[in-house]
């Protein structure tokens, strides 16, 4: 039950307010001055303060900053018969979930409450998951401003409650895998092993004995029986990181694998039984990928049953300031250096295709470069503020065919790869599925690399 601190100097007023919260089903402590609300207060915490303004012995809106200044996060709600425009501001401004004037509609009260209780619960459920999440990513005490980021986070303390699949979806450098680990965290499963799969990083001739895998004796080089990442994610979490990258065949057996909830190692004719809980994640829209014939629509729905969208940074620049301070933290920064208004303004115009991964490196970059302890604009460099600095290809004075440099450039990394397309990737700095488009656009199919 929901406990309210009422606090009222009108007896008679009191008396009936009490009354009609309770036979809302709210539990209320009373109290006739500002004294005695502190008292109460500092006995037991409320869900919820709901205080006349005019008070015998203390302003109502000291109470509020009072109490915020204690829980950040405790809705407050200002009653007030000398109601008025410039009272009302100043209270929401301390942070009152809302102002009622008197007299009130006892329903209009009673729903104000709930609302602002709902309000109260959703802040410290953001506050514990965004702790977690910044411990997890190593930026502990930020707090997101972001809506959008803040109902992510909401949902996902719920979903981590469950054993439903989940697919984790956002570009890359947005913190899926942290997210991962928070949801594996939060869950009955948080004792036991989680297991982390990058599907992109696997040869194809590789992944299924990676994840299922295999005998002594299966193939060359299986010198000996070894566990595959579902058996030794039993009983735990297996994180499945860009899963838009295994191939059709693979595919279907993991379908399998999630259907009858038992793995069958690389050359053996038994299957071992598991129970894992499965959050994949991708940077690639998978839907688009369906109509193209290149994941299948059945294994989609039985990952998706719970799907989150992480926002790339540039969605969610009011939290920059806030990272910004925290990776100065992270990389010992001396006492006083901050980043200029200017400067500040120039990493939130950014579009941060690296999202948080290249944040925190511009920050370290303009950290070691600065010339005094105000990192000004000047010291920051972006790469769409670097362009001149160095070209690093000379174009023909009579011009040259773009596609043809990006096909050569293509060329160049599967050969240099040996033909091992993961590798290729890095070297051009492009996701896998990319340079797959980028081959079957330009028709280059060369012997892969086993």
């Amino acid at each position: 039950m929901n406990h309210i601190l009422l606090i009222d100097d009108d007896a008679s007023l009191r008396r009936v307010t009490e009354y009609n919260l309770q036979q809302g089903g709210f539990r209320v402590t009373a109290a006739a001055s500002g004294r005695e609300a502190v008292a109460c207060f500092e006995r037991e915490t409320p869900d919820l303060v709901v205080t006349d303004v005019q008070l015998g012995d203390m302003n109502g809106l000291e109470l509020l900053q009072r109490f915020k200044g204690r829980e950040p996060d405790l809705p407050v709600i200002v009653i007030t018969a000398y109601g008025s425009i410039e009272m009302a501001v100043q209270a929401m401004q301390q942070g009152a979930f809302t102002f009622i004037s008197k007299p009130f509609d006892r329903e209009a009260l009673r729903l104000s409450c709930r609302k602002a209780l709902e309000l109260g619960s959703l802040r410290r459920r953001t506050r514990t998951l965004t702790e977690e999440v910044n411990r997890l990513a190593g930026v502990e005490g930020m707090e997101t401003v972001n809506p959008a980021m803040a109902e992510l986070l909401d949902t996902a303390l719920k979903v981590a409650e469950s054993r439903a699949t989940v697919l984790i979806t956002g570009e890359s450098g947005t913190g899926k895998e942290v997210l991962a680990r928070l949801i594996h965290s939060r869950s009955q499963r948080a004792g036991e092993p989680f297991v982390a799969v990058n599907c992109a990083a696997i040869p194809d001739s590789l992944i299924e004995s990676e994840l299922f895998g295999h005998v002594k004796g299966a193939f060359t080089g299986a010198a000996r029986d070894r566990k595959g990442r579902f058996q030794s994610a039993h009983q735990g979490t297996l994180f499945l990181d860009e899963i838009g990258e295994l191939l059709p065949e693979m595919q279907v057996k993991f379908l399998r694998v999630l259907q009858e909830g038992r793995v069958q190692p690389v050359g053996s004719d038994r299957e071992e039984e598991i129970d894992i809980r499965i959050i994949a994640a991708t940077n690639r829209d998978l839907q688009q990928d369906i109509g193209r014939g290149r994941f299948r629509e059945d294994l989609f729905y039985r990952i998706s049953v719970i799907p989150l969208h992480l926002p790339p940074l540039r969605q969610r620049v009011e939290d920059i300031p806030a990272l910004v301070r925290h990776f100065l933290h992270r990389h010992e920064a001396p006492a006083g250096v901050e980043f200029s208004p200017e400067a500040m303004a120039k990493l939130q115009g950014y579009q941060w295709p690296g999202n948080i991964r290249e944040l925190q490196n511009v920050v370290e970059r303009s950290l070691i470069l600065r010339r005094s302890d105000r990192i000004e604009a000047a010291d920051v460099l972006l790469p769409a503020s670097n362009n001149g600095s160095r070209e690093l290809f000379r174009l023909p004075a009579g011009g040259i065919a773009l596609e043809e440099v990006e096909k050569d450039l293509v060329r160049q990394a599967l050969a240099m790869s040996g033909g091992n397309r993961s590798q290729a990737a890095r070297l051009l700095r492009i996701p896998r599925h990319v340079l797959l488009y980028r081959m079957e656009k330009y028709h280059l199919n060369p012997a892969r690399r086993k």
